[in-house]
């Protein structure tokens, strides 16, 4: 458990440290190229290695990261339970989406991401739907209680909250990942929400109730047993995947979308997380029954 924890921690760093590092990337050394060729062999290796496979790196760390926290929480079967409907799913999605425009609209992806399943989608866009789904999910069920008062109002509760939540930072990474200096996709047909059609975000909320759905269902047997700690994690990725979108869409001057998802996605996630780690853990105390045994008492 020690080892499955460090390998935990130390994927998790790595997919921060590599979001900072793509920020500054792409944010600042992109902009002017000009001061790379004032650095030395070794920094100019690193700096061309991050540009081929920053971002592929940056996935592949959250997912695995994620993974293993799932699987050290909740179990390995509860772990695969939604890694494999939300990547199956999600994919099946994107490849619909990229051959005809439908859940999300036409759009395309560049190079960046990774290799390209069947031509057309990354291998790390499944990825980063199972990991942000995930926390999403995770944070959802917390702050409803639905593990503790498994009531089916709040397990379709928790499923839209969830959906919402990563469709949130959607709001947020969508307009500069596809529309700035160094695009990772492009939109065929543009729509009127910043280049992005409605269409995308009800294709987003669709493609997450769907895996969140089929989840829930394969947990029903399987209540999550939390400790009051373990939602910090789930939080921590939300916010800091969050934070990258945000910095991204703020200096390609997207101030609409970040609005909409802080008031969408970070302050649900919050509300969650607060009443999720006050709640978590608190183990009702029943008071030992006490038996009095009557004592007759004879005077003489």
């Amino acid at each position: 458990m020690r080892q499955l924890v460090i390998a935990e921690r130390v994927t998790l760093i790595g997919h921060v440290v590599s979001t900072v590092f793509g920020l500054v990337g792409i944010l600042l050394v992109i902009p002017n190229a000009q001061v790379i060729f004032n650095l030395s062999e070794l920094a100019q290796t690193a700096i061309q290695w991050s540009m081929a496979g920053g971002g592929v790196v940056y996935m592949i760390l959250g997912a695995v990261g994620v993974f293993l926290y799932s699987m050290r929480t909740l179990g390995l079967g509860s772990a695969l339970a939604f890694l494999l409907p939300s990547v199956f799913i999600s994919l099946a999605s994107e490849l619909l989406g990229t051959s005809t425009g439908f859940p999300f609209g036409h759009y395309s992806y560049l190079s960046g991401l990774g290799y390209k399943i069947a031509g057309l989608v990354p291998f790390t866009i499944p990825l980063s739907w199972f990991y942000l789904g995930l926390v999403s999910y995770l944070l959802a069920r917390a702050g409803l209680e639905v593990d503790k008062k498994p009531k089916l109002w709040r397990h379709i509760s928790a499923i839209a909250l969830g959906a919402l939540l990563l469709t949130s930072w959607d709001f947020v990474l969508d307009p500069a990942m596809s529309q700035t200096s160094l695009p990772f996709w492009y939109w065929q047909q543009p729509g009127p929400f910043f280049g992005m059609p409605y269409q995308n975000f009800a294709g987003w909320l669709g493609t997450s109730s769907v895996f969140m759905t089929v989840t829930a269902l394969l947990w029903r047997n399987n209540p999550i047993n939390w400790e009051q700690s373990q939602l910090n994690i789930p939080f921590a990725v939300y916010l800091s995947n969050f934070g990258f979108a945000t910095v991204m869409s703020l200096t390609a001057g997207f101030f609409v979308p970040v609005l909409l998802g802080l008031l969408l996605g970070v302050t649900p996630a919050v509300l969650l997380w607060l009443k999720g780690s006050s709640t978590l853990g608190q183990v009702p105390i029943e008071l030992p029954e006490i038996s009095v045994a009557r004592v007759k008492v004879t005077a003489k």
